[in-house]
């Protein structure tokens, strides 16, 4: 199939610090702080800092779910990490997670020795092992939990940084990788489909971290919101996938923990600022 343009690598590559999509403010090829800032800390055990982007959701949505459990120890403060002002390079934040992603996690149950997590599907884990929910303990089906939230932590990239960044955000387009990529999500798409016509959630009959999450990337994609996509991939065909998305996201806990660290939209969906968890009301509806 024929490129639009053709590029030879050279022997060496080199950064271009102007290249001139979306986040080349932002993208480098080595690691560590950019810059000293410190991060702010609240008065509950837990301090989350993320944004509400499909991996930040996660979290949120778990902090949200164990609160509606009646886990009072699970109330945390959320603090906007505003990626594309290059916050999660900051000293403070590098400090939490040297990869410099969000979400990161401070559990300071014991101030003086403050645990870090950081990965989302990692801190999914130490949450649910923390307060003994939303991860089954019988073998096979932690596994079955378990290989289905490593399935999103390996299939997500391909969806995000793959067509994402190609399809979306990428200064030219190109059908090769458009065409690679989108074929890819198709097929992830088809995965999760076949599996939830025989499975009410992902990991079997019930709710856990997996659909947790899954559901803020490919519930996303299927409802529309995200990359514009929802045509070009003939989102509606996966009728299991849509239906589990919208089992998934009518739950009060999940309609809450998707307006934690909202900085964009109605301000209605948003909470974008530090709150106490324990003082959220109770969402009979869900956000505008």
């Amino acid at each position: 199939m024929p490129e639009t343009l053709e590029y030879t690598p050279p022997p060496v590559w080199t950064w271009n610090k102007e290249a001139g999509h979306r986040f080349a403010s932002i993208n480098r090829p080595i690691a560590g702080p950019t810059h000293e800032q410190e991060l702010p800390v609240g008065r509950h055990p837990f301090q989350l800092y993320s944004l509400a982007t499909p991996n930040g959701v996660k979290v949120s949505v778990m902090f949200e779910e164990l609160l509606a459990k009646g886990h009072v120890g699970a109330e945390y403060d959320a603090w906007p990490v505003m990626i594309l002002a290059g916050e999660q390079f900051g000293s403070g934040f590098v400090a939490v997670n040297p990869n410099s992603k969000i979400p990161a996690l401070l559990d300071r149950s014991n101030p003086e020795k403050p645990i870090r997590v950081f990965e989302s599907g990692a801190i999914l884990v130490y949450l649910a092992e923390r307060f003994g929910e939303f991860l089954p303990t019988e073998r096979a089906q932690r596994a079955e939990c378990l290989s289905w939230l490593f399935w999103q932590m390996g299939a997500a990239p391909f969806l995000g940084g793959g067509f994402g960044h190609f399809y979306a955000y990428a200064p030219i387009k190109l059908e090769y990788p458009i065409d690679r990529y989108a074929m890819e999500v198709k097929r992830q798409l088809d995965v999760l489909d076949r599996r939830l016509a025989v499975s009410e959630y992902v990991a079997g009959s019930d709710y856990t971290i997996a659909d947790m999450a899954i559901w803020p990337w490919y519930g996303a994609l299927v409802d529309g919101e995200l990359y514009g996509a929802a045509e070009f991939l003939s989102v509606r065909e996966y009728a299991h996938v849509r239906r589990w998305t919208d089992t998934v996201g009518a739950r009060p806990a999940v309609r809450r923990g998707c307006m934690v660290n909202r900085t964009w939209g109605d301000p209605s969906s948003q909470l974008p600022e530090r709150h106490d968890a324990s003082d959220f009301p109770a969402l009979a509806e869900p956000p505008a």
